[in-house]
């Protein structure tokens, strides 16, 4: 099955001039979505993670089912102001501005060797945020995974781990 064929792309959302690749149509069918976690499990097994890590909020989408799937951990990264408790912030530049992520401080022991998820690579800043702010837990990044790449934003040129894509697009 090529999950490609399951995703659905949405011109000038959510501006003109933007083609979305949107996942929920993928989400929606039952056998796409399972092969899809079938593959993400594929490709991420290798890097044997202690926990999974997903960012807000597809990323949940995508890490929470395969930590599942793998017999794992989860952990959440999320935006400014979602988290209880003790936090670990890291604010990081946007194109225009900047932007706030957060985890919680006793979500990832020192040495924890992690995977780091999202729905879509496309220029790889929050990627690389996240990556910054797991290491400044102690975590070992192993890879970054991804189901979609925009491969013409070469986003992966931004992460100095392994990112893969099950499915990419050049433009």
């Amino acid at each position: 099955m090529n999950i490609k064929d399951h995703i659905r792309s949405i011109p000038d959302f959510p501006k003109p001039g933007i083609l979305f690749y949107d996942i929920s149509t993928l989400l929606a069918h039952a056998d796409a979505w399972q092969e899809t976690v079938r593959q993400l499990s594929d490709a991420v097994r290798p890097h044997k993670p202690d926990l999974l890590v997903g960012i807000e909020s597809r990323g949940f989408l995508v890490a929470a089912p395969l930590a599942l799937s793998l017999g794992l951990g989860f952990v959440m990264i999320r935006k400014r102001g979602k988290l209880p408790g003790d936090i670990i912030t890291h604010s990081y530049d946007l194109e225009y501005g900047t932007d706030t992520i957060e985890i919680q401080a006793d979500a990832i022991k020192p040495g924890a060797r992690v995977v780091v998820l999202d729905d879509l690579l496309a220029t790889g800043g929050t990627m690389a945020a996240a990556i910054s702010l797991l290491r400044r837990m102690g975590a070992e990044v192993a890879a970054a995974q991804f189901i979609i790449e925009l491969g013409f934003l070469n986003g992966a040129a931004k992460l100095d781990v392994p990112a893969q894509a099950l499915v990419t697009y050049e433009s």
